[in-house]
């Protein structure tokens, strides 16, 4: 298994959950953040008080899924979340050991 660690634009995420979703991918979990980069725009993004040096905004998508659809998903991301322009945000893949579910301590694909 894999967790696909997305990080978007604000703007894109609505895009990108309905493009998951439509594709069968149900279970993601999404989180406002902030990010610092070559990516940051110094005429459009300005430091906030909590964050006091120059900064974007962006939205990270997590999503642990068989390997074999590691590909699609990411496809799915890259195509409803660009603008197409720079700073469009960045896809991590990451290794999952296993996954348990808390409700009924099934394991494994079973657990997704």
């Amino acid at each position: 298994m894999k967790e696909v660690k997305a990080f978007i634009r604000p703007i894109k995420a609505s895009d990108v959950h309905q493009a998951l979703k439509l594709n069968g991918y149900c279970c993601m979990s999404f989180s406002e953040c902030e990010g610092t980069g070559l990516y940051t725009d110094p005429t459009e993004n300005f430091p906030t008080l909590r964050f006091p040096f120059l900064h974007c905004p962006m939205v990270k998508i997590e999503i642990v899924c068989p390997d074999k659809e590691v590909e699609s998903v990411v496809e799915i991301i890259q195509k409803s979340g660009t603008t197409g322009k720079r700073g469009d945000g960045i896809i991590c893949i990451m290794e999952v050991d296993e996954v348990y579910k808390v409700r009924n301590k099934s394991k494994g694909i079973d657990a997704l």
